[in-house]
């Protein structure tokens, strides 16, 4: 019998609507796969499939998730960023090797809507010298989610509209037909780079609109009338 020499934290579990909670594996993400988005960040959005090269990825840790929709201001910086966002998880392991297109929804178990919580200024900071920016995307609480939707429960993705309020203005909004890589092709290009697997959650980029968060403000994130996530903007814990 294995005994652990230290007390860990267990995998964060997210709750599935009907029932039952989804193991988190690993987060990634998707960067500039909106134009606007892409256009407001001051990168060039591509006219066509053809010239989308390849995606944009970044990860946060699997406890970045926070079901309760309670989130403290991090520590670090003076500018915490929102970016509404369709969560996708999946309920099986990709097969060994490249994941075809025509193969990869299968892998889908179900959706959410997210925030991928953003430290703006450091990021900038770090773009301005060529750096790396994993701290202005993988902090501690930085990942937001609602509970998760079975995929048959939510239908087609295209004509849904994301959509965020903080304070209960409109920030974000967008249908999913403006992603630019839809989600077969964005667990296409992920297996190409890392092996999938169950308990995995892909939040699939943001629309046009990210803006500050203050602490005390209040955000409704939503797809359609189908998912919703509340959060409260803390104050910076003590």
């Amino acid at each position: 019998m294995t005994t652990d020499v230290v007390t860990a934290a267990s995998a964060p579990r997210v709750p599935v609507r009907g029932g039952g909670q989804f193991p988190v594996h690993r987060i990634y993400c998707v960067g500039r796969n909106f134009a606007d988005h892409a256009r407001e960040m001051g990168a060039t959005a591509p006219a066509s499939k053809a010239e989308r090269g390849t995606p944009v990825f970044f990860m946060k840790p699997a406890d970045a998730v926070v079901v309760d929709g309670a989130v403290s201001y991090p520590p670090g910086t003076h500018d915490l960023h929102h970016e509404v966002e369709l969560v996708v998880a999946l309920g099986r392991d990709a097969p060994a090797g490249e994941l075809p297109v025509d193969a990869a929804q299968a892998l889908v178990f179900g959706y959410g809507v997210g925030l991928d919580l953003t430290r703006r200024d450091l990021q900038a900071a770090a773009k301005a010298k060529g750096l790396p920016w994993d701290v202005a995307k993988g902090f501690d609480q930085s990942a937001p989610l609602s509970p998760l939707v079975a995929a048959a429960d939510v239908g087609a993705l295209a004509p849904r509209m994301l959509s965020l309020d903080v304070n209960g203005e409109r920030r974000q909004q967008s249908t999913l037909d403006q992603l630019i890589w839809d989600v077969p092709e964005i667990l296409h290009e992920l297996s190409k780079l890392y092996a999938l697997r169950a308990g995995d959650l892909v939040f699939m980029g943001t629309p046009a609109g990210v803006a500050a968060l203050q602490p005390g403000d209040a955000c409704v994130a939503r797809l359609d009338d189908v998912l919703e996530l509340r959060c409260h903007i803390r104050a910076p814990a003590a």
